[in-house]
C-alpha cells in the first residue's frame, strides 16, 4: 500500500497493540462494527475523515471501513496524531493515512487535500477544516458530496455560520450537539485528558494553585470539575452571564480576564474563539505562569502578541515554551498552544470516545440513507440514535434502569388528572 503520509511504519506492530487495548473500553462501537460487517451498509461509498489520529479513532475507521467504506483519514491538528496509530492504520488495517505528529502548516493542508483528493461521498471532520477547504478551494468536488458529520463545537459553529450565509453546500450533522456526546466526551472527557496533558508537560502540583479557565461550556465545566478535585483553586472567566451565574452556583469564583490574569498560576482555555488571553492579559501575568489551550485552534492565545513581547524564547521541556519578557518575567506556553491534551496526552479516554463515535458510525448510515430529505443546514443527531447509544452504553456497563408502567404512560400522556 502506497497511498499514505506517515512518520515510521516501523512503529505499527506499538501502534496495533494500543488500538487493540482501547477496543476494550469500546463496547458500543463493537457492537456497531459487528452489524457493520454483516449488513456492510456503507458498501461503495467514499468517505473522506479528518479527525484526530488516535487509538479511539482508529477503531472507528475500522467500523467504517469494514461497514464497508473506501476511507481515506488524515489528521484534524498537527500536533495531535499519535505516530504508530498512524502506521498500525496503514500497515495492518489498510486504511490510507496522512498524519504525522508536529506537521507543520503547509504538510496539515497537503494533508487535508490528499483527504479530498479522494472525491468524497460523506466527509467527517473535527473543526470543519476538510468542508471549509471544501467550499473554498475544491469546489469542483462539491458534486460528489452526500452530506457530512461534525465532532466538535468549533466546527459546528464554523458551519452554522456557512449555512447562515447560505455558504453550506450539503447537509451535516452536528455530532458534537448529541447528549451522548457532549454531555460525556465534552466534560468527562476533556475535562479529565485536559489535566492529565497539562501534568504530563509540566509535572506541576494543582493543589493550591490559582487554575483560571476561560469558558464555562461543557469543557470548562468538566475541567473545573477536575481541577477542583485536584486541589486547585478554580477561577472561571465567562462573556455569557448564564454560564457565569452557574459557575458562581456551583462555587467557583468567577471575574473578568484581567483580574484573573493577576492572580492566576495556570491557564487554560476552553471557548473555541481567539484572543481570549491577549496581549494585556500576559503584561499583567505572575512570573512562571503556565498557559494552556483545550478548546480547538490555537488562535485561543494571542501567541504573536507573545511572540512580539518576548526578549527571548526557549523550549525548557518537550511541549513548554519558555517566553522571557523583558522585565525577566517567564510565560510558560504549553503544546503550541494547540490541544494540550492530545499535544502531551493521549486525548480522551477510549470509553468517553466510545459513545462519540457510535455517533459518528451511525450518523454516516441515517446520513446515506435519508440525505435526499435533508437540507443544506446543520442537523441535529435523531433522538432515537442519541437514546439508543445510551441504552447499549448502559448494558455494556451492566447497569439496569426502570421503565414506565401502562399507567404511568397514560397519566404523562394526560391533561386531565390534577393534585
Amino acid at each position: 500500500m502506497s497511498n499514505y503520509d506517515i512518520k515510521d511504519i516501523k512503529q505499527a506492530e506499538g501502534g496495533r497493540r494500543r488500538i487493540e487495548w482501547a477496543e476494550r473500553e469500546m463496547p458500543v462501537l463493537r457492537q456497531i462494527r459487528e452489524r457493520f460487517a454483516k449488513e456492510r451498509p456503507l458498501k461503495g461509498l467514499r468517505l473522506s475523515a479528518c479527525l484526530h489520529v488516535t487509538t479511539e479513532t482508529a477503531n472507528l475507521a475500522q467500523t467504517l471501513h469494514l461497514g464497508g467504506a473506501d476511507l481515506v483519514l488524515v489528521a484534524s491538528n498537527p500536533l495531535s496524531t499519535q505516530d504508530d496509530v498512524a502506521a498500525a492504520l496503514v500497515s495492518f488495517y489498510e486504511i490510507p493515512t496522512f498524519a504525522i505528529k508536529g506537521e507543520d502548516n503547509v504538510t496539515y493542508y497537503k494533508h487535508i487535500n490528499a483527504a479530498l483528493d479522494h472525491a468524497p461521498h460523506v466527509t467527517m471532520d473535527d473543526g470543519a477544516d476538510l468542508v471549509s477547504t471544501l467550499h473554498k478551494a475544491r469546489r469542483d468536488l462539491l458534486k460528489h458530496i452526500i452530506g457530512g458529520t461534525e465532532e466538535t463545537t468549533t466546527g459546528v459553529i464554523r458551519l452554522r455560520a456557512m449555512a447562515a450565509d447560505g455558504a453550506l453546500n450539503f447537509p451535516v450533522i452536528a455530532v458534537n450537539d448529541a447528549q451522548t456526546k457532549h454531555l460525556f466526551d465534552n466534560r468527562y472527557g476533556t475535562g479529565q485528558s485536559t489535566i492529565d496533558g497539562i501534568i504530563r508537560a509540566t509535572n506541576v502540583l494543582l493543589a493550591g494553585r490559582n487554575f483560571v479557565i476561560a469558558g464555562y461550556g461543557w469543557c470548562g465545566r468538566g475541567l473545573a470539575m477536575r481541577a477542583r478535585g485536584m486541589g486547585a483553586n478554580v477561577i472561571v472567566t465567562e462573556i455569557d452571564p448564564l454560564p457565569a451565574l452557574e459557575a458562581v452556583m456551583d462555587g467557583f469564583r468567577v471575574m473578568p480576564m484581567s483580574e484573573a490574569a493577576q492572580i492566576g498560576d495556570i491557564f487554560c482555555t476552553v471557548t473555541g474563539d481567539l484572543n481570549v488571553i491577549d496581549k494585556e492579559d500576559f503584561e499583567i501575568m505572575k512570573d512562571g505562569a503556565i498557559v494552556a489551550n483545550s478548546g480547538h485552534f490555537n488562535v485561543e492565545i494571542n501567541i504573536p502578541a507573545l511572540e512580539a513581547m518576548a526578549v527571548e524564547k526557549r523550549l525548557v521541556r518537550p511541549f513548554v515554551d519558555q517566553y522571557i519578557l523583558p522585565d525577566g518575567r517567564r510565560i510558560n506556553l504549553l503544546g503550541e498552544g494547540r490541544l494540550i491534551n492530545l499535544a502531551s496526552a493521549e486525548g480522551h479516554p477510549a470509553s468517553v470516545m466510545d459513545m462519540s463515535f457510535a455517533n459518528q458510525a451511525l450518523s454516516v448510515e441515517y446520513l446515506i440513507k435519508n440525505a435526499d430529505k435533508l437540507d443544506k443546514k446543520v442537523h441535529s443527531v435523531p433522538q432515537a440514535i442519541d437514546r439508543e447509544i445510551a441504552r447499549l452504553k448502559l448494558d455494556a456497563m451492566g447497569v439496569r434502569i426502570d421503565t414506565l408502567t401502562t399507567e404511568q404512560v397514560a397519566y404523562l400522556n394526560s391533561w386531565e388528572e390534577g393534585t
